[in-house]
């Protein structure tokens, strides 16, 4: 009698862990039933948040389901970050990730999550250099020469704040250059900019969208760009490795759901961002924003965020940076 209640009970339970998969499956078959948000942590009119709308609104038309773009402003984009990583995995809550959540997660020991454990990488959307640039009456008329400077005195270079992927690429510059590079961090909106061009600070590096209409109008001369090769947008200015070589620093967006969502909806949110990323109408946007459509697979997300935390690490600790 007690193997025959063991039978019954193992019967039993294997029933219902069938149904609480096939449950699963089902659920999952039917994604997406009710709006999708795609949160980001930057101000409203800023790269993530244009790239977000941008992206969300074609993503909808393929979901079937609105994709509610929400702003969840601070740290850094933490509180977004944070957010998602510990919603749900249901794929309903979605983050914009920028670079600065591998800044972040290298920079902080306490950002309350973990920046790569507590995600599902669904797949890097855009990518994009910083450009080097100087006041138009600067005395260095290169990045040769900025960085011969920077070994006979001191060079100050500004961002938008510490712990800023900007801020990042100006430390980088002082540790492949062996020069002496000072920050000088300002909060936000065009601030670095107007310090630079006002002469209290030598140069900045910051992205095309912030940097180009000032090189175009002459206030900021451009020495460099950070990409390996020379950007399509900016003719005429060299990479920064022709100066330093090795030099590449890409930024990037991408999109990423919280740990344990299910391998189906990642998969099929992956291929619904590559069809978006395929669009020219989508492509022209971005390469107007100073970026380029740059689609991956979830496990090469993942693997990039990785490599760009142990970078900036490096970076960190490198220049003596005090780690929070």
């Amino acid at each position: 009698m007690e193997q025959i209640s063991r039978r019954q009970l193992l019967l039993a339970m294997t029933a219902a862990t069938a149904s609480v998969a096939s449950l699963g499956v089902h659920a999952q078959a039917r994604y997406p039933s009710r709006p999708v948000q795609l949160i980001h942590g930057f101000g409203a009119g800023g790269n993530a948040d244009v790239v977000a709308r941008l992206v969300g609104q074609k993503l909808q038309d393929l979901l079937g389901q609105p994709v509610v773009v929400d702003i969840k402003s601070g740290a850094g984009g933490a509180i977004a970050s944070g957010f998602v990583a510990k919603s749900a995995p249901d794929g309903y809550n979605l983050v914009m990730l920028t670079g600065a959540h591998t800044v972040s997660a290298a920079l902080r020991k306490n950002l309350g999550y973990d920046a790569v454990k507590d995600f599902a990488f669904i797949s890097t959307v855009s990518s994009f250099p910083f450009v080097i640039a100087v006041r138009a009456e600067h005395p260095a008329k290169s990045l040769a020469q900025l960085i011969e400077m920077s070994r006979q005195r001191e060079v100050s270079f500004t961002s938008v704040g510490v712990g800023s992927t900007q801020h990042m690429v100006g430390e980088l510059l002082g540790a492949s250059s062996a020069g002496q590079f000072l920050h000088v961090p300002y909060r936000g909106g065009g601030a670095p900019v107007q310090a630079v061009i006002g002469g209290e600070v030598d140069l900045l590096c910051d992205t095309l969208t912030v940097a180009v209409p000032h090189i175009q109008s002459g206030r900021l001369r451009a020495l460099a760009v950070t990409s390996a090769e020379p950007w399509p947008t900016l003719p005429g200015v060299p990479p920064a490795a022709a100066s330093l070589p090795g030099f590449e620093v890409r930024s990037w967006l991408g999109i990423a759901a919280s740990a344990g969502t299910p391998d189906a909806i990642v998969q099929r949110l992956n291929g619904d961002v590559r069809t978006v990323l395929g669009r020219a109408d989508v492509q022209k946007s971005l390469a107007g924003m100073g970026s380029i459509a740059s689609p991956s697979s979830s496990e090469a997300m993942k693997e990039m965020v990785q490599k760009e935390i142990a970078r900036w690490k490096d970076v960190i600790a490198r220049r003596g940076i005090q780690v929070e």
